[in-house]
Parts: C-alpha cells; sequence; structure tokens
C-alpha cells in the first residue's frame, strides 16, 4: 500500500507567527502525523512580517513566476520554503508583492481588517493549488485550518474537482474559536470564478446573502468531507449549522497526544 500523503493548508504555523491555537495545531499536527508514516506538505501565506532572513526562507524559482487572475488583475504567485529542522519539516509559504509584502497578517499594524482580505484568501488558495500541480503531488486528504483557508474545500471539489492531483483528494476542515468582523466585499462572488467554478456556483454563493464569518465557514462545511472541531469552544450557529447536517464530525480533546491519534484514524476513515 502506497504511502497517503497529507496537505495541510493554514493561515498561521508557529514558530513562523506567534503561537495561538491555530498556529500550534499547525506546527505539531503536521510533524506528528509524519511520525505516524504519512508524507505531509504544509502550506501558509508568506506575511510581510515574517523575517525572511531569521526563518531562513528562500524561493523556490522552478515554482515561482506563474500569474493568477483575480477580478480580471494578474498578480505574480513567488513561492518560497523554510524548514523547522526539530520536526525534519519543510513548510511552504505563498507570496505576492500585492496581498502579502508589506503587509502584516489579517489585520493591520492598528489591528483593522485589510479590505481586500477576500481577494487575499482566494489568491492564497489558488496558489496552493497551482503549487501542488507544478509538484505534481497528489494528496489523498487535504487538512485546512482557520478561517483564511475556509474557501479550500469550494475551489478542490469544484474549481479543481477534474484535475489528477485533487479529483480523488477528501477535505477535512478543522474549526475554531475564531471570527472576522467585516464581511466580505460586495461582488467577491464573482471573483470566485474559474473553471470548474461557473454561473451554478457562484450563484450558489450569492444566495448566501452576505458573507460574514459564519457564512464563510458554512461554505466550508458544505465542501468538506469531515469537520474536526480545533478549539474547546465554537461558534454556537456554525455548531448548530455543523450538528443538523451529516458531515462526519470529530470532537475537540484536550488531550493532544490522544487527539493526534484520533486525527489519524479520522483521516482514514473519511479516506476509506
Amino acid at each position: 500500500m502506497s504511502q497517503k500523503k497529507i496537505l495541510y493548508i493554514t493561515q498561521e504555523i508557529f514558530p513562523y507567527l506567534d503561537e495561538t491555537t491555530i498556529s500550534n495545531t499547525s506546527r505539531f499536527l503536521p510533524q506528528a502525523i509524519q511520525e505516524k508514516g504519512k508524507e505531509i506538505r504544509a502550506f501558509m501565506p508568506k506575511y510581510g512580517n515574517i523575517n525572511e532572513r531569521r526563518n531562513q526562507l528562500h524561493e523556490v524559482i522552478r515554482l515561482s513566476g506563474m500569474n493568477l487572475i483575480i477580478d480580471d488583475t494578474d498578480h505574480s504567485l513567488i513561492i518560497k520554503v523554510a524548514s523547522i529542522q526539530s520536526a525534519r519539516m519543510q513548510v511552504y509559504f505563498i507570496d505576492n508583492e500585492d496581498y502579502f509584502q508589506n503587509r502584516e497578517t489579517l489585520v493591520d499594524k492598528n489591528s483593522e481588517e485589510y479590505e481586500d482580505n477576500d481577494e487575499r484568501s482566494i489568491f492564497f488558495i489558488r496558489g496552493v493549488m497551482e503549487t501542488i500541480k507544478k509538484l505534481r503531488w497528489v494528496p489523498d486528504v487535504i487538512h485546512c485550518h482557520g478561517w483564511f483557508s475556509a474557501l479550500a474545500p469550494l475551489y478542490i471539489k469544484k474549481g479543481y474537482g477534474d484535475d489528477p492531483c485533487f479529483k480523488n483528494a477528501k477535505v477535512v476542515s478543522s474549526l475554531y474559536n475564531e471570527t472576522f468582523s467585516k464581511p466580505f466585499n460586495h461582488g467577491f462572488a464573482d471573483k470566485l470564478r474559474f473553471d470548474g467554478i461557473g454561473d451554478p456556483e457562484i450563484e450558489n454563493v450569492k444566495q448566501r446573502g452576505v458573507m460574514d464569518y459564519q457564512s464563510l465557514m458554512k461554505l466550508a462545511i458544505d465542501y468538506s468531507d469531515g469537520i474536526i472541531q480545533g478549539s474547546e469552544t465554537m461558534d454556537a450557529e456554525i455548531r448548530q449549522y455543523l450538528l443538523e447536517g451529516k458531515v462526519p464530525f470529530l470532537p475537540y480533546h484536550a488531550d493532544f497526544g490522544q487527539n493526534v491519534d484520533e486525527i489519524d484514524a479520522f483521516y482514514e476513515k473519511i479516506d476509506a
């Protein structure tokens, strides 16, 4: 039996950003899954406040150079990579001059959310997909962490649903106790247009109304094959929506060591 491949798409990984529930999970879960014999890849955005020299990031020229069109505008895709030596784990970074360089994370220095976080998220997700295609690496399971990765299930199932790298992949989304205050911009749904994401998919998104945090996470749930509760508490509306659906669900466990075993078993269950 071939070695299972797990792709992690996350908005933050420690030590490149401060410790949070998401950044710690995204740092230690891939390592633990790798130690169980699976092959992993991990991707995050290359925010402007990540120190490239201190963290020893370098550009991967053979993967960079592509342009992604979002809202009729070309944006260059730059891929960088760094290693967490103690974990024997590489991290790939999605970078772009317009969306990430000279920017903070998802908020600016005054803790104000960026107005174009919708486009930044689209660029990040599509950048991951295109890089995986260039790597010719076919994941069995794709595990998404944080709201900035919440569009990934839609793109995997629809935008890249016929691509050999993704057509058989199962998607897991971890839900955390997080939120954002500024709904996505008017016209967000039309920016999603790409290959398999056409009029029916865009109309489906428009019918959901204002794309606030709750709507975005419900969209992620609808296109995921499994959901994991990543923090002890989560939005009550989203939890109710989740429990009313039929998506396989793994509840939160405080014991991280035990949870890794359960997550590993959860991967096997949905990929059976």
